[in-house]
């Protein structure tokens, strides 16, 4: 804890902005709670973040491990963005019932459906423990030896903290290896589908509008929580009832103005703005540019299939949706890091770095800046290497094999027990698997790798890189033709008779391993360069906080909980929006895209209807208008999708989904004036929920506030 109040109270005044930074709640008291009511904040840091009392982090949950959620009823209820839900309802779909094209309301509890796999994660506790880390360690110990230790201690405190198991306990590093904090969450597993519009409004704009404003997408889902009699978790069962949370968020349709306060409390993934400017630079000119042609590449694959067949277009819509989305994500990043110089930017800043360390005094970060140089310098051409393999994983089944259904079979063949088990992955692997697709995704990405790669190649695809005549298209044909993975007859026969020998030797089994393999191996000059960029970036790091020289004073998201402030806030005039201020979009703008029978621009007919008869209940704005999707200036990233936006009561008034193209470099470098979050207005779900879906129950079931 000292390090980070004692460069926060240094450096707040200095260089922080009231959109920026993704903060820790235990520390709201000393370092954000008068900066927030002086924008509109009404409640104490007590009530957002208490250990002993109930407060609104009660409220948010982690939603699967990869988006965040809020609970909106005492009934368990839970809100989150559509495409957080994306893959559970795709899952609950097939082409009888699709629920993904049709969307779906429960009309009552029993109606609703129970995904395979679902969780949602409440937090209930963080404390620092980087002093008992940190004593641990000494700066004679290799990085190996430093990691041992740190592995050893943090099991302790996990163990020490999970309450003989009841609780999932986490310590994380921040500041690359300078602070550790532990984190105590709740897992309940039992969460099922209450309702979703249809994909035409829950994923209205598509590709298209992704990460675009002015956006009219009504991004969202209903999910509820179920738990034991005594309010514990449990595994699926008739018997659990709905959970009774500590604190659920009151639902404010009152409306929103420009400049008014806005708070969002969710689970960020991942930013990089400590990154050095070599670590930008190899990202921009090496690793995102074979990402982005290797995930388009996927894309076709899928969509070739997904277009003539309903299984396939439910099987992989979520998949697609997610490479989709990093697709074009990547190439903003491209985009927006080139045309800022953000590299050049940090390297200036590193040279001020080198010169303070230059002093005697800073000695011990004299070599930083070099070795870190090194390090990327040598690893550039792997980096791209690395992307290109990582898409053939992404986009190919059968690239993983080895680690999904090949290892499930494989604890068969050493156990018969596990029959049961056994039997229900192969059912799942043939109900959720175009074997055609995946065929023809294999070959496509090992080939794509093959050629663009331009570095060490696993042995068995070095002669096809050469050129030696041999047909990698062949090659690949005899192993699929030959594995018991691409034939339901084969596999079910390997559950009547296993063999671990056949499995071992199976075709796909030996290239999945051997590329797996080859991913992570790595050579001498890489494994000494890595451990001196490990330590190096965290002495930059520590270095930066202790000389000023950073602006940035908070640490990198990392899939913990935030707190991040700001409020509702316009982009410069756009003559393609509808809305009189360009901080907030309306039904009629909706309307006015819609392309009948368009994949991204369809609606339903009763939702022109609704518009076009004016029928938009209490949840009209005071000026008559529906509001769609409205603009905040928080800072938020990958994962908070689903993130409640609050006003200064801590009351719902939106869901964050998405940001602006403008400011795609936000997660190495925030950008004042142009990075906005997209968010979905609280008073478009209720009527989509009501007026369109005519679940008025749902509606009644939560606290609204008019």
């Amino acid at each position: 804890m000292k390090n980070i109040l004692v460069a926060l109270s240094l450096f707040v005044g200095m260089f922080v902005h009231a959109d920026e930074g993704m903060w820790f709640l235990m520390f709201l008291d000393r370092l954000n709670q008068r900066d927030m009511e002086k924008m509109g904040l009404q409640l104490t840091s007590e009530e957002i973040y208490s250990i002993n009392n109930s407060s609104l982090k009660d409220a948010i949950v982690q939603f699967n491990g990869g988006c965040t959620a809020e609970l909106v009823s005492s009934e368990g209820l839970v809100l989150t963005n559509h495409h957080c839900g994306y893959s559970a309802i795709a899952e609950l779909s097939t082409p009888e019932n699709d629920y993904l094209t049709n969307g779906f309301w429960a009309g009552n509890k029993q109606e609703e459906m129970k995904p395979n796999s679902l969780f949602v994660r409440f937090f209930v506790r963080m404390d620092d423990v980087s002093d008992r880390i940190l004593g641990v360690l000494n700066d004679e110990m290799t990085e190996k030896e430093r990691s041992e230790a740190i592995k050893a201690e943090t099991a302790k405190i996990e163990e020490e903290n999970s309450d003989g198991g009841k609780y999932v306990v986490s310590v994380r590093s921040f500041f690359q290896g300078n602070e550790y904090y532990y984190f105590v969450y709740q897992d309940y597993k039992d969460v099922r589908l209450v309702g979703t519009p249809p994909a035409s409004v829950g994923k209205f704009g598509g590709d298209t509008d992704n990460w675009e404003w002015p956006r009219h997408t009504g991004d969202f889902s209903m999910f509820r929580v179920y738990a034991d009699a005594d309010g514990n978790p449990a595994e699926y069962s008739t018997d659990n009832v709905p959970l009774k949370p500590k604190h659920h968020l009151p639902v404010n349709i009152q409306g929103i103005d420009k400049d008014d306060f806005a708070m969002i409390l969710g689970y960020p993934g991942r930013t990089n703005r400590w990154l050095p400017a070599g670590g930008i630079d190899q990202n921009v000119k090496f690793a995102y540019p074979a990402w982005v042609e290797a995930s388009k590449q996927a894309m076709d694959v899928m969509k070739k299939y997904m277009d003539k067949d309903d299984g396939a277009r439910l099987n992989y819509a979520s998949k697609y949706a997610g490479v989709a989305n990093y697709w074009k994500n990547r190439q903003g990043m491209i985009d927006a890091l080139t045309k800022f110089q953000t590299a050049a930017s940090k390297a200036k800043n590193e040279s001020k770095f080198n010169k303070w360390a230059s002093k005697k005094k800073n000695s011990s970060y004299s070599n930083v800046i070099k070795d870190i140089n090194d390090y990327y310098a040598l690893t550039n051409d792997k980096a791209r290497h690395d992307n290109y393999l990582r898409m053939v994983f992404r986009g190919s089944k059968f690239a993983t094999i080895s680690r999904s259904l090949g290892r499930v079979l494989s604890k068969y063949s050493d156990d018969p027990s596990t029959i049961d088990i056994a039997d229900n992955a192969i059912d799942d692997f043939i109900a959720t698997t175009d074997l055609n697709l995946e065929m023809d995704m294999l070959n496509e990405m090992l080939s794509l790798y093959t050629k663009k790669a331009d570095y060490t190649l696993p042995e068995f695809l070095d002669e096809y890189s050469m050129g030696l005549n041999i047909s990698l298209d062949l090659y690949i044909e005899s192993i699929l033709e030959l594995s018991i993975f691409t034939s339901e007859k084969r596999l079910n026969a390997f559950l009547s008779v296993p063999s671990k020998e056949l499995l071992e030797s199976d075709p796909l089994m030996v290239l999945s391993n051997e590329l797996i393999a080859h991913y992570f191996s790595t050579d001498t000059k890489i494994e000494e360069a890595e451990q001196k960029f490990e330590r190096a970036y965290r002495l930059l790091v520590d270095g930066m906080r202790k000389s000023g020289l950073s602006p940035v004073i908070y640490p990198d998201a990392n899939s913990t909980l935030r707190l991040t402030y700001g409020k509702v806030s316009p982009l410069p005039y756009d003559k393609s929006n509808d809305a009189k201020e360009n901080y907030y979009t309306t039904l009629k703008g909706t309307v006015k895209k819609f392309v009948k029978d368009d994949p991204e621009f369809d609606l339903p007919q009763g939702l022109i209807d609704l518009y076009e008869s004016k029928d938009f209940g209490p949840y009209a704005d005071k000026a008559g208008y529906m509001p769609v999707n409205f603009l905040t200036n928080n800072d938020i990233t990958g994962g908070n999708s689903g993130s409640p936006v609050l006003n200064g009561k801590g009351e719902l008034i939106g869901l964050a989904f998405d940001g602006n193209i403008e400011a795609m470099a936000g997660d190495v470098i925030f950008d004042n004036k142009l990075q906005k979050t997209i968010n979905v207005d609280i008073r478009y779900v209720l009527f989509l929920i009501d007026k369109y879906a005519g679940a008025k129950h749902i509606v009644e079931e939560m606290t609204v506030i008019k």
